[in-house]
């Protein structure tokens, strides 16, 4: 019986997610990616001055390096890219469903960062980095409209897009909805709010909470802005109330595990 045309459709999407590959560039996070088990590794392309200082993290992985020459580097990257001389072809990681990721438990109340939106890399980059240092369970994303995962958003991280999940779901506000069924409340970050962050935060004492912040610019969309449970705000002490995504990530992560 021939399949449907919208089922070969699927299963020919399926296969091309799986077959994409990233170029994870410089030293940091070509280590760490190197050391994480989670990941498949492809291809190693470094020079000798990398392979050297790398060399204890090229024999865990059991990977074995093309070494380049620096003045011609063979990896396929943008001309821009700050390589150091180490670039890791790898698939991009898996680390399952939100409900598996996010669900309460243990001794700390779980925090989630959403993003609506971001599509910088640098600024998911810095968001990761932020999330695992006050230990996040995860910052999640719609897969569309959103940075995916690449090599200057792994270089950004410095690491943390290894052990910090990130995960890229098809419905933002259906997430929203999957973790308020979990128990979390969700603040969505608004610079015209009334309520303080704080003030919010302090009433949530103990319990699951997911700080939903927007894109520069647009900020939250009306539908990811409706499904919050409060809206909130970063209070600012001088006439420019304005803060970078990923600062007030870090600002409203901080205030999240210290309230």
């Amino acid at each position: 019986m021939k399949k449907p045309a919208w089922v070969v459709d699927k299963e020919r999407a399926r296969r091309a997610a799986a077959a994409q590959t990233v170029w994870l560039f410089g030293l940091h996070a070509v280590r760490d990616a190197l050391l994480n088990p989670a990941r498949d590794k492809l291809r190693l392309v470094v020079t000798k001055n990398a392979a050297d200082k790398l060399a204890d993290a090229i024999a865990v992985s059991g990977v074995r390096p093309e070494i380049s020459d620096p003045r011609r580097f063979v990896a396929p990257l943008d001309s821009g890219s700050v390589h150091q001389g180490a670039a890791l072809e790898v698939k991009p990681l898996d680390w399952g469903r939100v409900r598996d990721v996010c669900a309460p438990g243990g001794t700390e109340a779980p925090r989630v960062v959403l993003l609506d939106r971001v599509s910088d890399p640098h600024n998911v980059g810095a968001v990761l980095r932020s999330a695992e240092v006050f230990g996040a369970r995860a910052v999640i994303a719609p897969a569309r409209y959103s940075a995916p995962e690449t090599g200057a958003l792994a270089k950004t991280a410095s690491g943390a897009l290894e052990r910090q999940p990130y995960l890229r779901v098809q419905n933002l506000a259906s997430a929203m909805t999957e973790l308020r069924e979990m128990g979390y409340t969700l603040l969505g970050l608004a610079g015209e709010a009334d309520l303080p962050l704080g003030v919010a935060l302090d009433e949530l004492r103990g319990q699951p909470v997911g700080l939903v912040l927007g894109a520069e610019g647009p900020g939250l969309r009306e539908r990811t802005r409706a499904t919050c449970d409060k809206l909130v705000k970063i209070p600012a002490m001088g006439t420019f109330g304005s803060l970078n995504v990923s600062n007030a990530a870090a600002v409203a992560l901080y205030a999240s595990v210290t309230t």
